[in-house]
């Protein structure tokens, strides 16, 4: 009878084993990881816009527009929050992902405004300009790299849990639901927009 126990012992693991009892979690955390590097990214970003705010103060009285929008596009963007467990509502990823390329769209309209710097010559004067310069573009690339690496952790989780054997543990032992992309929300959003050559 112990033999026949240690038989059904060894049996049970392996046939768990199979249906992805480790490998369904293991996916899972990694994309929540990768998610969170998306989420500290955008707050990089985020954390940048007080000094767009003020490289931008010498600006003529018309383009205090554009830098509204800027300042008011972060503050959306940084007012919707998302946890892990809502990365498997598509609308939820939507709405953020909303909120994230209106900041990216209003970050491409202040590039715009400092295109003609002859008409800016104060911030050509402002040393840490550059610098800023330089800390969006790499900021809007490190952005597309972790959206990159949260959509192919996705992928590689979803995979996971509606694939054989694996999709008997994802349904009887999690319960495990698909999780969302992220997705540009508006046309070439997904594309950062580019200072380079605005100074």
């Amino acid at each position: 009878m112990p033999q026949l126990r240690n038989i059904l012992v060894a049996f049970v693991a392996l046939a768990l084993s199979a249906c992805g009892v480790n490998t369904i979690p293991t996916a899972e955390e990694n994309a929540k990881a990768r998610w969170a590097d998306v989420e500290a990214a955008f707050q990089e970003r985020a954390n940048l816009v007080p000094n767009l705010a003020a490289v931008a103060k010498g600006a003529a009285e018309q383009e205090k527009a554009i830098l509204t929008g800027v300042v008011e596009a972060r503050a959306k963007a940084t007012s919707i929050q998302l946890s892990a467990d809502d990365l498997t509502d598509p609308a939820k990823m939507a709405q953020f992902s909303a909120a994230q390329e209106q900041l990216s769209q209003s970050l491409a309209g202040f590039g715009r405004l400092l295109a003609n710097f002859e008409r800016y010559p104060e911030l050509k004067s402002i040393a840490n300009y550059q610098m800023l310069q330089s800390q969006l573009e790499g900021q809007e690339n490190r952005i597309r790299i972790t959206i990159r690496d949260y959509n192919q952790a996705v992928q590689q989780y979803n995979t996971t849990i509606r694939t054989f054997p694996n999709i008997i543990g994802a349904k009887l032992i999690y319960g495990a639901k698909p999780m969302a992309t992220y997705k540009a929300a508006t046309p070439g959003a997904d594309v950062a927009p580019s200072l380079e050559g605005k100074i």
